[in-house]
């Protein structure tokens, strides 16, 4: 396994479309899932998109309780209109914070490292790390998503004015 260099805000490979994975359960999908991991638990990340690590294509891992859960072509659906705002920092974007409209409840659904379909919904952290993963694999980065950029901040800054950027369990 390999700590990969993550790519920071300003490389192209963040701002473009992802593709798919053609075959989730090739040997090269199962070593570039066991780095991600690796990666995103070395920089203490709580999720991490394969852009994120250089590679333009359809994958994320992200924290699941004590283990990695790894999700290839996913696909995303709100289950309701209503939003919530909260602090999320980003592996490419070092040192920085802030507050994020996400939808409160999703639908997911992709193939696991096998290549079998999986699904279900996720609601609070769950889902607001997912869209945000789900949001590198379309080109974007959370502070496209803000809707208030004074809330947008290094997070000592944030933290001398008595803003939560850094949280435990901020979306990363």
């Amino acid at each position: 396994m390999a700590i990969l260099k993550i790519a920071r805000l300003g490389h192209p490979v963040l701002i473009r479309r992802a593709d798919a994975v053609p075959d989730p359960a090739a040997p090269e999908m199962r070593r570039l899932v066991r780095d991600m991991a690796e990666t995103m638990l070395d920089a203490n990340g709580l999720g991490l998109a394969a852009p994120q690590v250089h590679v333009p294509l359809r994958v994320f891992v992200i924290r699941d309780g004590g283990s990695v859960f790894a999700l290839f072509n996913p696909e995303l659906t709100p289950l309701a209109e209503e939003r919530e705002a909260g602090w999320e920092g980003c592996l490419s974007i070092p040192g920085l914070r802030g507050e994020v409209p996400r939808f409160a409840r999703i639908a997911w659904r992709g193939l696991d490292a096998e290549g079998s379909p999986v699904s279900g919904e996720a609601d609070g952290m769950a889902a607001r790390v997912m869209q945000h993963e789900f949001d590198h694999l379309e080109g974007i980065l959370y502070p496209m998503r803000m809707t208030d950029l004074s809330r947008l901040g290094f997070v000592e800054e944030l933290s001398r004015a008595q803003q939560p950027p850094s949280a435990p369990g901020d979306a990363r």
